[in-house]
C-alpha cells in the first residue's frame, strides 16, 4: 500500500473507523446487530464520522484546529489510550506508575492527531467498510472485529479492531491495517528511546514535538 493512503487508513482507524459509507454485509455475525456489540460500535463511528466530515469539511479545511478537537473527541470516546499505551511502552511498562503511563498516553495521543489528524480531509467518501467477523480473543482479552475498506479500482484494504470491556464500554486498543499493528509499530519506534531515557521524559520529547509518532510507511 502506498505510504500516504496507509497513513490516511491509520488515521481513520485510530478515531475507531475508517471515514467511509457503511455497508453491512450479510456476513456479519448475528451479533453485529446486537445493541452496543463491538462490531455495531465500529460501524456506527464510521456513519457519524463520515456525516460530520461531510457536513463540516469547510469549516474544518479553514480551521484545522476545529478538526483536532473533533478528532480528539472521537479519540477519546473509542480508544483506551492508556490501556494501548501500557502495550506500546512493553517491558518499560513494567513498575511504571498509572501517572508516568497517561502521561505517555496522552503525549503519543495527541502527537498521533498533530501528525495525522488532518489526513482525514483528504479521504475519498466512496469507500466503503465491510464488517467481516468478530471473534474472540485468547485468554479473554476481548474481541477482534475484522473489516476492510473497499475502493473503487483497488483490493480491499484488511482493517482489524482489537477491543476490550474498559468501564463497562468496549474501547480500542489496537488497529492493525494489512496486518500491521499500531501497538507493535511503535513499541519498536520508541524502544530505543526509552532503553536510554524515562517515560517521563520521552513523553515531554513527545509533547514538545521534539520526537513524534511516526507510522513508518
Amino acid at each position: 500500500m502506498p505510504m500516504k493512503l496507509f497513513k490516511l487508513v491509520l488515521a481513520s482507524a485510530l478515531v475507531a473507523a475508517a471515514p467511509a459509507t457503511v455497508l453491512a454485509q450479510a456476513a456479519a455475525p448475528a451479533a453485529a446487530a446486537t445493541q452496543g456489540s463491538p462490531s455495531k460500535l465500529v460501524l456506527d463511528n464510521s456513519t457519524r464520522i463520515l456525516s460530520t466530515l461531510e457536513q463540516r469539511r469547510a469549516e474544518f479545511t479553514a480551521n484545522r484546529g476545529k478538526l483536532e478537537q473533533f478528532v480528539s473527541g472521537e479519540f477519546d470516546s473509542m480508544f483506551d489510550r492508556d490501556y494501548a499505551a501500557r502495550q506500546v511502552l512493553g517491558r518499560h511498562a513494567r513498575g511504571a506508575s498509572d501517572a508516568d503511563v497517561k502521561l505517555f498516553a496522552d503525549a503519543l495521543a495527541d502527537s498521533l492527531m498533530r501528525r495525522y489528524g488532518s489526513s482525514l480531509l483528504d479521504f475519498n467518501t466512496k469507500l466503503r467498510v465491510r464488517i467481516k467477523s468478530e471473534t474472540t480473543l485468547p485468554r479473554g482479552l476481548g474481541v477482534k472485529v475484522a473489516s476492510e475498506m473497499l475502493r473503487s479500482g483497488g483490493e480491499p484494504i484488511p482493517v482489524d479492531y482489537l477491543m476490550r470491556k474498559s468501564g463497562g464500554s468496549w474501547k480500542v486498543f489496537d488497529v492493525m491495517v494489512e496486518g500491521v499493528s499500531f501497538v507493535q509499530t511503535f513499541r519498536q519506534q520508541f524502544d530505543n528511546e526509552l532503553t536510554r531515557k524515562s517515560i517521563r521524559q520521552v513523553a515531554a520529547e513527545l509533547r514538545s514535538g521534539q520526537m513524534q509518532a511516526d507510522a513508518g510507511r
